[in-house]
């Protein structure tokens, strides 16, 4: 059996402010009033529409996700719908998981990294109600540590890029098994690398999907599997957005493709699930840590100077040590407040993505978790220490490294993030971290406008203190 896979990643940076969950006007994504609603229109909205998500692989990040429930829940309906297609014909969905807040999940701690697994888990069954057999890894990035929890949450597979296996020449048209720890494993699917590039930045390979098909596809098969009758996967990753949004009218290619174009020529379109539990994966890799899929110089996209960005990284360094900094401090108080409390205060942070999605309220999850009833002022402390957390994990949002410069909405967000969460250990604890955290910021400087990170902390925290009312549970 030959057949091809189109994985689409959904995903935008949050854009919400923190303290009032509001996203603001943006000019430039005029007519519309923000880009979240631009690229609906273009991209999620049509797609659906068109059924696309019934017939490939996908994930959206649930950031992504909570904003489109609000803002157009009969679109997100129709997604869920769609998945339960697949699970109602192949008894396996066709959507997969991601990690919550598209964090580098490599860089982050095992604490971390168990958060964001956990929490974009239980995002994925409250939404599509069966467990993921899948996770997207943010921007891919991988490391052994990570696949391990993975693999203990019970995931399955995950997608990577060729490049980010050890072997040089991984044969793109299977599923591999990397081997973890106490026996464990996890199926691994590498993409095929040149149609994924001409998907993402050729233009005009896409205009036909029965050519794209017909004369690139194809190519790709080994022939000597074909004599044999070997199963092959040609399996094509990009951006979800590139359908609609980066590229005009590709949604119109993308259901051709996945519907139509591969007729009469032995290749059926499938996804990886359905491809992993028909065809289990046999041979064995090893994986190379600390690689992602948009940085061919492994992870220092996010963490430093980097040749995939233009400009001096210096603001990227300072940065990231601000924030590990802050979070270290974060942590530590977070353990103050809760260890007299819980037996295991990770476990609690884990656990209240319930309270994030509606389904428990807070009460009810510290009664379930607590070593004894608390008195309300513990019950208050504790329930801000938790919103400090969940801000501590959005200030990691991979998206504030991404770019050449800081002066942008995505590292913006990710200090606002920073100033919410000081304030809300402030208010639980009375321990001002706002000094320390404002001298490691002060070497965050824009190279082109000079606008500097302490200012924008500083600025943050002054609005969050004229505020009466500490809104909790907003941004998401």
């Amino acid at each position: 059996m030959n057949a091809f896979a189109i994985h689409a990643h959904f995903y935008q940076p949050p854009r919400e402010d923190p303290l009032t969950g509001i996203i603001p006007i943006e000019p430039s994504a005029a007519p519309y009033s923000n880009w979240n609603e631009r690229i609906h229109s273009e991209c999620y909205r049509p797609n659906a529409e068109l059924r696309n998500f019934e017939q490939i692989s996908f994930n959206i990040g649930p950031t992504l996700f909570n904003w489109m429930e609000k803002f157009d829940p009969l679109t997100c309906q129709k997604i869920v719908e769609q998945n339960q297609v697949s699970l109602r014909r192949y008894q396996v969905g066709n959507a997969i998981a991601q990690a919550y807040n598209h964090t580098i999940l490599p860089l982050g701690s095992y604490q971390d990294k168990v958060t964001q697994i956990s929490w974009g888990i239980a995002d994925f069954v409250h939404r599509f109600q069966h467990a993921p057999l899948g996770m997207w890894l943010p921007e891919t990035a991988v490391d052994l540590e990570t696949l391990e929890i993975l693999a203990k949450h019970g995931i399955k597979f995950t997608l990577l890029a060729p490049w980010q296996a050890e072997a040089p020449d991984v044969d793109t048209t299977q599923p591999y098994r990397v081997q973890l720890s106490n026996g464990r494993e996890i199926s691994v699917f590498f993409f095929q690398r040149d149609l994924s590039a001409r998907v993402s930045f050729d233009p005009i390979s896409t205009i036909n999907a029965d050519v794209f098909v017909r004369e690139l596809v194809q190519e790709y098969l080994h022939p000597e599997k074909t004599r044999r009758s070997e199963p092959q996967l040609i399996l094509i990753a990009s951006d979800g957005e590139l359908y609609g949004h980066h590229q005009c009218l590709r949604e119109h290619f993308l259901a051709r493709l996945v519907d139509g174009a591969s007729a009469g020529l032995n290749l059926e379109p499938t996804f990886p699930a359905l491809w992993l539990r028909q065809h289990p994966a046999e041979e064995v890799v090893k994986i190379r840590e600390y690689t992602s899929w948009s940085c061919h110089h492994g992870i220092t996209r996010w963490m430093g100077r980097c040749a995939c960005t233009p400009g001096d990284g210096e603001w990227k360094i300072q940065l990231r040590y601000a924030f590990e900094r802050l979070a270290n401090d974060l942590d530590r108080l977070y353990l103050e407040v809760t260890r007299p409390l819980f037996k295991d205060p990770w476990l609690l942070r884990n656990r209240y993505i319930h309270v994030m999605l509606g389904q428990m309220k807070i009460e009810a999850l510290v009664s379930e978790l607590a070593s004894r009833a608390l008195t309300s002022e513990e019950l208050r402390r504790t329930h801000l220490m938790l919103e400090a957390q969940r801000e501590r994990q959005r200030m990691f949002t991979s998206c504030g490294w991404f770019f050449d410069d800081f002066d942008r909405i995505e590292p913006r967000n990710n200090v606002a993030y920073a100033a919410q969460a000081v304030r809300l250990a402030k208010l639980a604890t009375g321990i001002n971290l706002e000094e320390r955290t404002a001298a490691d910021l002060r070497r965050v400087v824009s190279q082109y406008t000079q606008l500097n990170a302490e200012y924008l902390f500083e600025h943050h925290l002054r609005r969050a203190e004229g505020v009466n009312e500490v809104r909790i549970g907003y941004g998401d």
